[in-house]
């Protein structure tokens, strides 16, 4: 039955009788394999990393796990970034969420926790399922699916330093067709960071150079409840029903103290101001999903189609007390609230037709809405009259709409040692944006076809030999185009910029595996070229206050040979290593530099898992993320050591115990240097974290068995 046939059989009236059931098959003995275990398994189109053997995905966060993955950095704000590259597309089972875009993605990559992550797959070269936003790749987030029949689960609870806990639970029930699913937890988490700037520049009235410091100490503590439930339910051995709700909210005290000094050189202090706050930081986050799973009548041909509906609102409210020391003046008292409300809408219908000879068809057509609206209430209080003046500079309203329609279609084929992978993409995107205060409009639209191909050539058993190309865009967040000035860290102010363009990259790749029983080694050249990159350009205002904006980057490239290695060193000690050796370069002339600019690094990750006993696990990571260019300077190296240890005392239940960040590395600090003015810029988060905790299993879940990993093939 092909494509035409199949949608009829979709339609009640052309409904025809399902096939007789088979007859029962003869019963066999059951045999058990046992064979070792690869962390990660390389697809044609991707590479695949289960994150569950990870100690970190006990009572870690979204961001400890990430920072283990090869080519994978998270900074100390919670900026992912693909070989070097931010411009990555974070999805959650293969759906965009409000969670990881915008000015609050980074918060909650450093918050969410990692329970419920199966595995992550790492994409450099999107196949066309996938959405082309994202010109470094896409990292698709893989929560649990396989349960096992029963009732089965398991509950884990920990404590951690400086007041820190973590509960949460797993619980499945599996009768027949229906497949129930709930996760819930509670993280409390505390977070300590210091921002530290300084700008070294030109006082043009005093015709002196004039030093301006700032020093900011940041306390943040948040409790993050979540809670998912999900059911699948098949109707009949053809059709499958599956829904699910994913609720969860993070927020809490946050308050900072920050002193601004300027030194009119050589040591004369020319000002001396100090600014306590402290306020909250709510947001809300709400994920709801529909699927329909259609057989149709050739075996392996089937149609999907999903309906997905995601929200985040965060609300915050600060209140500040201003004292100036140097000129002597009276303590000022003012506040400032932020909303942020961001919206996903998608609809997606996917096709896949297995053809003869091992071939695979794929269409679909997609549709997705994203709603944006920021807005800020700033005022002063009236010392005497104890009323609130609104301040103009701290107020504004900003809305954007976005809607991309997509089609696709990709085909898959293998002929003796040669597998090929083709696809292409084609999107329509539509922008209105608002800048409701200044009364500003911008409407605009633009097309754009995005193609991918994937070669395997497969040299022996063990060995394969692999290509790939495509071309990807990253569309500007909505708040880099929000030209509003937001003065909430004085004197780093940022703005937006209503006139960047989107990224367009073209990548090319090339690599060589080998892979037999547990050990892997990995090679993999590639090359990537973009063009209207955007970046971060500072400028100097004077008066020891500086401006940060968003513009476009002319060009932008970069090289690089990934290594990676994995296996055992003895017979109870196995690693894995990686490196990404980049050169990279950058003409940034436009903005006060001299031409290309250039520079190479080497990132690397080690992790080491030593089992003493078969009741005894130990981990230790290290991440080192080399230095990489701007267009005014450079962003220094960032390193990291992760520890862990697992005991197990029963057959279901575990104790662990997990250090991050022993040495407090993340440490993220920025060097200027213009005709104008020389500067470095620092945010550094003690992010030594204790935790210690035990992880129990009931039911099936708790035999101790390995569920198999079912790995997902695209949209």
């Amino acid at each position: 039955m092909g494509f035409a046939s199949g949608l009829a059989a979709l339609l009640p009236a052309a409904h025809a009788a399902d096939p007789p059931p088979a007859p029962p098959a003869t019963p066999l003995e059951a045999i058990v394999v046992t064979a070792p275990k690869l962390s990660v398994e390389t697809l044609i189109d991707r590479k695949v990393y289960n994150v569950k053997a990870d100690l970190q995905s006990s009572f870690g966060t979204l961001g400890d796990v990430l920072n283990a993955i090869p080519a994978v950095d998270v900074d100390p704000d919670g900026i992912v970034s693909l070989r070097g590259d931010s411009n990555v597309l974070i999805l959650v089972d293969g759906k965009p969420s409000p969670q990881f875009s915008g000015p609050a993605a980074g918060e909650n990559i450093r918050s969410l926790s990692a329970m419920d992550i199966e595995r992550i797959e790492v994409m450099t070269t999107p196949p066309a399922q996938f959405k082309a936003d994202g010109a470094a790749g896409v990292i698709n987030i893989i929560t649990r699916k396989s349960r096992p029949k029963g009732l089965a689960g398991s509950a884990q609870a920990s404590v951690g330093s400086h007041g820190r806990f973590n509960v949460g639970t797993n619980t499945s029930y599996v009768s027949g067709p229906l497949t129930v699913n709930l996760t819930a937890g509670f993280r409390h988490d505390y977070r300590s960071r210091v921002l530290e700037s300084s700008v070294l520049a030109p006082n043009l009235a005093t015709a002196t150079v004039q030093s301006s410091r700032s020093e900011l100490d940041e306390s943040i503590h948040r409790g993050v409840p979540s809670a998912t439930l999900s059911t699948q339910y098949a109707l009949d051995e053809r059709q499958t029903l599956s829904a699910s709700v994913d609720w969860s909210e993070r927020g809490g005290l946050r308050a900072y103290t920050q002193r601004n000094d300027s030194i009119t050189l050589p040591g004369a202090v020319g000002t001396s101001t100090q600014r306590l706050s402290r306020g909250h930081d709510p947001e809300f986050n709400h994920d709801e999903k529909l699927g329909y799973t259609r057989q149709l009548g050739t075996e392996g041909e089937k149609i999907d189609v999903t309906v997905h509906r995601s929200t985040s609102q965060q609300r915050e409210h600060y209140a500040y007390l201003d004292t100036s020391f140097l000129p002597p003046g009276p303590t000022a008292s003012s506040n400032l609230s932020l909303l942020d409300d961001e919206g996903t809408t998608d609809v997606a219908v996917d096709y896949a037709l297995p053809l003869a000879n091992s071939r695979t068809l794929k269409l679909g057509y997609a549709y997705e809405q994203d709603d944006v609206r920021f807005g800020s209430y700033g005022a002063n209080l009236d010392p005497l009259a104890g009323s609130a003046i609104v301040d103009p500079t701290l107020t504004h309203d900003f809305a954007y709409r976005q809607r991309i329609e997509a089609g696709y279609a990709s085909f898959q084929a293998g002929v003796g040692p040669w597998n090929l992978q083709a696809g292409l993409r084609a999107e329509l995107t539509t922008t209105h944006s608002q800048q409701l205060t200044q009364g500003l409009d911008n409407s605009g639209s633009y097309s754009g076809l995005y193609p991918s191909v994937h070669v395997e050539r497969s040299l022996s058993d063990v060995s394969t030999l692999s290509m790939a190309a495509g071309r990807r865009v990253s569309r500007p967040d909505p708040g880099n185009l929000d030209p509003y000035v937001d003065h909430e860290y004085t004197p780093n102010l940022r703005a937006g910029n209503p006139g960047l363009a989107p990224q367009n990259t073209q990548s090319y790749e090339l690599g060589y595996s080998y892979e037999k029983d547990s050990v892997r080694y990995q090679v993999n050249g590639y090359y990537r070229q973009n063009r209207n990159s955007a970046t971060d350009v500072t400028q100097y205002l004077g008066n020891g206050l500086s401006l940060t904006t968003k513009t476009n980057l002319p060009r932008n490239d970069a090289e690089g040979v990934e290594i990676s290695a994995g296996g055992k060193l003895v017979s109870k000690l196995s690693y894995n290593l990686s490196s990404n050796l980049f050169h990279s370069q950058i003409d940034a002339a436009a903005f006060g530099t001299a031409g290309l600019r250039s520079t190479n690094g080497v990132n690397a990750k080690l992790k080491l898992d030593f089992r003493p006993t078969d009741a005894d696990t130990a981990q230790l990571v290290v991440t080192r993320t080399a230095r990489r260019l701007t267009p005014q300077g450079y962003v220094s190296a960032i390193d990291l050591v992760n520890l862990g240890y697992k005991h197990q005392l029963q057959r279901n239940l575990n104790v662990v115990a997990t250090l991050t960040d022993i040495f407090n590395g993340q440490r993220n600090e920025r060097t200027e240097s213009t005709p104008t003015f020389t500067g470095s810029y620092l945010r550094a988060v003690q992010g030594r974290v204790i935790y210690v905790g035990v992880v129990y299993s009931f039911g099936a879940g708790g035999s101790g068995k390995d569920a198999k990993l079912e790995y997902e093939h695209g949209e």
